[in-house]
């Protein structure tokens, strides 16, 4: 169980960093609208996901037919996560959009309470909370009355995506196969996307193409990394470590934009690296699952 969970750690801290590394391409694509970016985002994704299940001896078959309604649960729910972040990155100051979209590992741990009836201790809340409290120091949100729809919305964006996590971690629990979860997901939101492309959509340069694809790529390992993270894994022991995406996000900042992160930062870095490896040990201690 141990290795288990240190394999679901790892694979956390991997998505995140490929994460922030879709954030940096995504941004140096340019001024595109959010649903063509966001198709890119999970074509590349479906791409990889058709190749791993051609090659695998099952194709594409759900293991289990009483797990559809997870995979439409969880495709809904991350696509709308993915539909509201943008919005939320579109409508409100960047900083308030990434503190929103990183309330989705403390949605992780509420809703995977109720789908797999994963006790939470009192102490493991207490490192979720640090983390999340970290991360205010660092992105420092400053909620304006004027943005206050674009605030709900990002919001919903966070807890869809909590949502979305929690849905992953049953169906891995049940057998199902990362891949199969990722092709689906993937599917269901280029189709939610192709209405609004049809509506507006904007030429794409050759520049602009390759940032997308290179945006696809690193979202289709942050994908596979937290797909294969929570069917190792409860969301409990290693949702916390999701907050590293931020500092991953600090470093290449400063590397790719000359961004200088300030006291405040620095104290949220901190906070949330001692909450990581508090609840790492404390985990170890207890043996959880």
């Amino acid at each position: 169980m141990a290795n288990q969970r240190n394999r679901g750690i790892i694979c956390i801290i991997l998505s995140s960093l490929s994460f922030a590394f879709m954030a940096l391409f995504l941004r140096m694509a340019g001024d595109l609208p959010s649903i063509e970016k966001s198709f890119f985002r999970n074509l590349v994704s479906a791409v990889f996901a058709f190749i791993m299940l051609v090659r695998s001896k099952e194709k594409f078959r759900i293991r289990k037919k009483e797990n559809l309604y997870l995979f439409i649960l969880r495709s809904l729910t991350g696509t709308l996560g993915i539909f509201c972040n943008f919005y939320a990155v579109d409508h409100l100051l960047l900083s308030d959009a990434s503190c929103l979209n990183k309330l989705s590992p403390f949605f992780v741990i509420v809703f995977s309470y109720f789908l797999l009836k994963e006790k939470i201790t009192l102490f493991q809340s207490g490192c979720v909370a640090a983390a999340f409290i970290g991360s205010l120091f660092i992105i420092k949100p400053s909620f304006a009355s004027s943005s206050l729809e674009a605030s709900v919305i990002g919001f919903l964006g966070g807890m869809s995506a909590g949502f979305a996590y929690a849905c992953v971690r049953k169906l891995g629990v049940r057998g199902e196969r990362g891949p199969m979860i990722v092709l689906f997901f993937s599917l269901f939101s280029m189709l939610a996307c192709i209405p609004f492309m049809i509506v507006d959509f904007q030429p794409i340069s050759g520049r602009q193409l390759v940032f997308l694809i290179l945006t696809g790529l690193a979202a289709a390992g942050g994908q596979f990394g937290i797909t294969a993270a929570y069917t190792y894994a409860p969301a409990r022991e290693i949702s916390v470590y999701d907050y590293s995406q931020i500092m991953f996000s600090a470093i290449m900042g400063f590397f790719f934009f000359g961004q200088v992160p300030d006291g405040w930062s620095f104290i949220g870095y901190i906070v949330i690296v001692i909450a990581g490896v508090t609840m790492f040990f404390y985990n170890k201690k207890h043996g959880g699952d």
